[in-house]
C-alpha cells in the first residue's frame, strides 16, 4: 500500500484556501493559531498528510509575526506617533516590528539581523525597507546606514541589551528614541534562568529593569517609560517588558562608553523569533 503523500503545513494552508499565500500561511503558523488534529503546528515546514485535519484557533494576526502585536501595544501605551519617521529595527527576524511600524506610517526602516532569509517577503520587497542580513549589529558600520535615524526598535535574543544600547546610540539622532523589548532570560544570570528559559521571580524582573535604567542614565538617555508587553514570549512564556528611552544629548564618547559596567554575561548573536 502506498503511503499518503505529505505536504508542508504552509503549502497545505494555501491548498485548502485557508491562507492567501505561503507567506501569510507562515505568519499564521508563527502566531500559533494553526492546529492539526488538535496539535499546534510550530513550523511552516511541518509535514502533513493529505488526510490531516487543519483548523485555525484564535484571532489572525494583523502583522507578519507576534512581534508586531507586542510593538503595537507599546506604541499605544506610550502614545508614540511614528508617522514619517526613519527607524532601525535591531534583530528584525520575520519583521513583526517593522510591519507594525510601516502600518503606522513610518517612512523608512533599516532591518538588521544576524540571520538570513527570515524577513517576510512582503517586507523584503517593500521599497521602504533596507535589508541588512547576516549582520551582527554590534559590528555594524555607520556607513551602511549613512545617517542617523529617529527611532531604534530592538527585539533581540541570546544577547543582553547591555551590549546593544551603547551601539544603538551611534545611529540615533539627538532627540531620537529607543524602544527596546526586555527579555529576562537574556538579562538574568545563568543560575536564575529555569527550564525553557523561564524567569518567574519578580524580584529578578525588577532588578533587570533597574540595571537597564541605570545603564540608560550613564549613556545620557532619558527614561520616558517602561511597561509590560501585552503578550508573553511565545517559546518561554516569559513576561517581557518594554523600555522607552530618548537621547537628549549627542552620543556618548568612547571614554564614557568604556566606563559603562561590563554586563559580564551574554553571549551570542542578535536574532529572535518574532
Amino acid at each position: 500500500m502506498n503511503k499518503p503523500q505529505k505536504m508542508r503545513a504552509d503549502q497545505m494552508l494555501v491548498e485548502k484556501q485557508m491562507a492567501t499565500s505561503r507567506e501569510k500561511a507562515r505568519a499564521m503558523i508563527l502566531s500559533g493559531i494553526v492546529f492539526s488534529d488538535g496539535i499546534r503546528i510550530e513550523k511552516a515546514g511541518h509535514r502533513l498528510t493529505s488526510k490531516s485535519d487543519l483548523e485555525l484557533r484564535g484571532r489572525q494576526l494583523q502583522y507578519v509575526s507576534r512581534g508586531g502585536v507586542k510593538l503595537e501595544g507599546a506604541l499605544k501605551d506610550f502614545q508614540i506617533d511614528v508617522t514619517s519617521l526613519e527607524a532601525l529595527d535591531v534583530g528584525a527576524s520575520t519583521g513583526g516590528f517593522s510591519d507594525c511600524l510601516l502600518q503606522n506610517g513610518a517612512a523608512r526602516i533599516f532591518c538588521v539581523d544576524v540571520g538570513y532569509g527570515q524577513l517576510a517577503w512582503k517586507l523584503r520587497q517593500d521599497s521602504r525597507i533596507t535589508v541588512l542580513e547576516r549582520t551582527n549589529f554590534r559590528h555594524l558600520e555607520f556607513e551602511r546606514i549613512g545617517h542617523k535615524v529617529d527611532l531604534v526598535v530592538i527585539d533581540a535574543s541570546f544577547i543582553s541589551l547591555n551590549l546593544i544600547l551603547p551601539k544603538a546610540l551611534e545611529f540615533l539622532k539627538v532627540g531620537g528614541r529607543i524602544l527596546a523589548l526586555v527579555k529576562p532570560q537574556f538579562e538574568a544570570g545563568v543560575a536564575e534562568v529555569g527550564k525553557r528559559g523561564l524567569v518567574k521571580n519578580e524580584e529578578i524582573h525588577s532588578r533587570i529593569l533597574k540595571q537597564l535604567n541605570e545603564l540608560a542614565t550613564k549613556l545620557q538617555l532619558v527614561i520616558l517609560g517602561q511597561m509590560e508587553s501585552v503578550i508573553k514570549g511565545k517559546k518561554s512564556g516569559n513576561r517581557e517588558f518594554f523600555i522607552y528611552l530618548q537621547l537628549q544629548q549627542d552620543s556618548v564618547s568612547p571614554l564614557q562608553r568604556a566606563n559603562v559596567d561590563d554586563p559580564g554575561t551574554l553571549q551570542c548573536e542578535e536574532t529572535h523569533s518574532r
